[in-house]
């Protein structure tokens, strides 16, 4: 893909994530996208045949960063690993929190069509969790019955949550007191 292909569905991308947190994805339309992104409504279906895809390309899109940051952290011994993915995490949704809030508000819908970014979410962003809460395991800091698949997702759930709930309603707080008492509640299940 060209840069400039890529340029032009980045201001997409952008433009629709933040409409579509902002009024939903059934009250976004193409021709807002295209008048906020400041390009013609045709060239959003020369990007994409629709809203429908544009929307699937854009989480997919948002999932793979996501993945990305989080698999970057996730270096050294499993609890500094952990640690650090749960801080990265924090730091991606301050950063983009539209597409968290779009992640919890579309993502999870019944709807078939995003079935498939659902299932990226689970097997990247949670994945780098799972694989981290299996170490862990290995190493005896967390009983060998754990459902890795369920905590990890509820501990992706819970970052995600927190990160919303502090850029929501506690913006002026640093991100050093977040992570600490999220890595300080995960201690607490971790044995010693």
């Amino acid at each position: 893909m060209s840069t400039r292909r890529e340029a032009t569905r980045r201001r997409l991308f952008e433009a629709a994530v933040t409409l579509i947190s902002e009024q939903g994805f059934g009250a976004t339309s193409v021709d807002q996208i295209a008048e906020r992104a400041g390009v013609a409504k045709g060239t959003v279906y020369y990007n994409f045949s629709g809203k429908a895809e544009l929307y699937r390309a854009l989480m997919e899109w948002g999932v793979q960063r996501l993945t990305d940051h989080l698999n970057v952290a996730a270096v050294g011994p499993p609890r500094e690993a952990l640690a650090n993915v749960l801080r990265t995490e924090l730091e991606f949704i301050g950063t983009h929190e539209s597409l968290a809030r779009l992640l919890m508000a579309e993502a999870w819908r019944t709807r078939q069509s995003w079935y498939d970014t659902v299932r990226q979410i689970r097997s990247g962003a949670i994945g780098v969790i799972s694989g981290l809460l299996e170490d862990l395991v290995a190493e005896g800091d967390l009983p060998g019955d754990l459902d890795i698949g369920v905590a990890a997702s509820g501990l992706f759930g819970m970052v995600l949550t927190v990160a919303l709930d502090w850029r929501t309603l506690q913006p002026e707080r640093p991100v050093e007191e977040i992570h600490a008492t999220l890595v300080r509640l995960i201690d607490g299940f971790l044995t010693t």
